[in-house]
Order: C-alpha cells, then sequence, then structure tokens
C-alpha cells in the first residue's frame, strides 16, 4: 500500500478560530506505525480552553498533549482522542484499530508503543471516549467510593457522567448524577443512574466529585457533603479564580477537598500501575453500549472548523463530539 506523503491537521491559529492545514508527514522509522484516522473526538472541557487561549501560563508545560504541535497560546495543534487503522509499521499491529494521544489529523506517524490496540468489543466510533473513561477512571481512583457509600457527581458533562456510570457499579454505593440542566435527565437513566437537579440534591454525602466546571458546582458540591466528607474537584478552571465558602461546614465538619487529575496516577497505584495499563483498562470498560449515549453529535473532518466556534462556546450543551474522517 502506497504511503501519503502529507496530512491534514486542524490547527487552532488564533483565538476562537481554527483552519485545517497541510503538513508533511515525516518518514516512518522502524519502531514506528503509521495511523490513518478513522474517528476522533472532542473533549470540550479542555479543548474550549486551547481553543480560545485560555490556557494560564504556569500550565504551558503540564497542558501539553502528547503529540501536539505549536505552543500556547496559539498556533497550536491539540487533542487526544484519535482512533484509526494501523497503515504500515510492525507486522503484529498492521491493519489493526488503535487508539492514540493524537491531535485531529487524518493521517500521522507515531512510535508503535503509543498506538494502542482497541479490543474486538469496543467498537472504533466509540473508542474516542477512551481519554474521557481514563480521567473519569482515575477520579473515582481518588475518590475511593468504599461499599455502601451515598456518593454525588455534580456535572453530566462526559467526565461527570462517566464518574458517576463507573460508581454506580461498585456495589451498595448510592450515586445521584447532578445538573443544572434538566436535560441531561435521559443520559442519567440510560447509564442506569438516578438523576438530580441541584435543588434537589441529597444531602448528607459521604462524597461528593465535582466535575462541572463552574465555581457554583464546587460550593454546591461543599453543601452537600456530610461530617468528615470529601470533595473530589476534577474540574480544571483554566485562568479562572474560584471563591469558597470555607468559613463554615468546611472546619466544623472537618470537610476534605482534594484534586484530581489525570496527568498522574494516585500514589497508591504508582508501584505496580504504569498509564500503559491505565489505558488498556479504560478501553476494556467501553464494551458497554449504553455509553454510546455519550456522544453528542458527530461531523465530517473537513467541516469541523466551521462548527468549532459553536462547539466551544460557553452556550454549547454538546457532549462528545465525534469527527469522522475520509
Amino acid at each position: 500500500m502506497s504511503a501519503p506523503d502529507t496530512a491534514v491537521a486542524f490547527w487552532v491559529t488564533h483565538p476562537g478560530h481554527g483552519e485545517l492545514q497541510q503538513e508533511r508527514l515525516p518518514v516512518i522509522g522502524e519502531s514506528e506505525v503509521r495511523v490513518r484516522a478513522l474517528y476522533s473526538g472532542v473533549s470540550r472541557g479542555t479543548e474550549s480552553l486551547v481553543f480560545h487561549a485560555r490556557v494560564p501560563e504556569s500550565e504551558t508545560q503540564r497542558m501539553r498533549a502528547p503529540f501536539q504541535a505549536g505552543e500556547f497560546p496559539t498556533p497550536v495543534k491539540y487533542g487526544y482522542c484519535s482512533v484509526g487503522r494501523v497503515t504500515h509499521g510492525p507486522a503484529a499491529l498492521i491493519d489493526k484499530t488503535v487508539f492514540c494521544l493524537h491531535p485531529h489529523q487524518d493521517h500521522y506517524v507515531v512510535p508503535a508503543e503509543m498506538a494502542v490496540p482497541v479490543p474486538d468489543s469496543v467498537p472504533a466510533h466509540r473508542a474516542v471516549l477512551t481519554a474521557n473513561m481514563e480521567t473519569a477512571l482515575n477520579g473515582v481512583w481518588d475518590a475511593n467510593p468504599m461499599l455502601g457509600e451515598r456518593v454525588c457527581v455534580i456535572g453530566a458533562g462526559v467526565v461527570g457522567a462517566l464518574v458517576a456510570y463507573l460508581c454506580a457499579r461498585i456495589a451498595g454505593v448510592e450515586v445521584t448524577l447532578v445538573d443544572i440542566n434538566p436535560e441531561r435527565e435521559p443520559l442519567a437513566h440510560a447509564l442506569g443512574v438516578p438523576f438530580a437537579l441541584p435543588e434537589q440534591a441529597p444531602n448528607d454525602q459521604d462524597c461528593v466529585i465535582h466535575a462541572s466546571g463552574h465555581p457554583d458546582g464546587l460550593r454546591l458540591a461543599m453543601s452537600l457533603v456530610g461530617n468528615e466528607g470529601r470533595v473530589i474537584e476534577m474540574s480544571w478552571f483554566g485562568q479562572g479564580e474560584v471563591s469558597l465558602p470555607l468559613g463554615g461546614a468546611f472546619h466544623s465538619q472537618r470537610l476534605t477537598l482534594r484534586a484530581s487529575q489525570v496527568g498522574q496516577l494516585p500514589a497508591k497505584l504508582q508501584p505496580r500501575w504504569n498509564y500503559r495499563r491505565r489505558l488498556n483498562v479504560a478501553l476494556r470498560l467501553l464494551a458497554d453500549p449504553a455509553l454510546e449515549a455519550l456522544i453528542s453529535s458527530e461531523c465530517d473532518f473537513a467541516d469541523f472548523p466551521e462548527l468549532a466556534p459553536t462547539l466551544f462556546s460557553p452556550q454549547s450543551t454538546a457532549l462528545c463530539h465525534r469527527i469522522r474522517y475520509p
């Protein structure tokens, strides 16, 4: 099979604007693979910060994606949810469907070890959720819900919904998924999780996991947790500042507020786990067809630059947006 010399990639060229650009592909090395993209997924929370050039200067290195090109704020090629088919490389990977932490691009060359085979039980179009599932898995590890605990998850975006989905599968755990948008209720039901608006959310929770991306959601989380309870913060606010009520129940009830971030494995797992093992688990967890409910829209790659400003706008209620490649 002939190999293309060039690829087309999506670049954020200046704040609030992106375009497709052609670039030359490197010659494939002995331990590399060339991948033809089938789908990529848009991780709207993080990518909207990148699209609007709101990555704090202090975080520009920690925020780098594995195959990012360019530098923050712009121009930058960013993304980390690509699923494709290996066209060239080691024989064991030829024609395999793989997941890779690569930006939105139709063909690319990466080290073979970074192209992770997708299990037969997971269709390629659903595997775009892998990075989100990996984030959710890490958040559940950090929250450490125990048998029979009461847990609220605030924010029914893709990551929050996946966290609630995973927690609900721990024996005896009572999970409620909370969101300000009542239209998220069918999603919660599709994932087998009870739903509540903020004013209906149960209190005296053992653990509240916040994933809404809004300060009001974090303040709500702190009001719902019970004595000696814990709040796990999964949102990332970019350049924003958050004001919290730390003068009342936070002290008197000895609450714990802890950050969770997918860039680091929990300390208790580090002796035995690595990122590849976590990624393989995330892929296996996508076998459930119910997770299709998290794909809210889809477009052809050629149409993505035109759709991006709407998709990344503050008014957007999109879940996972999936991009199809020719």
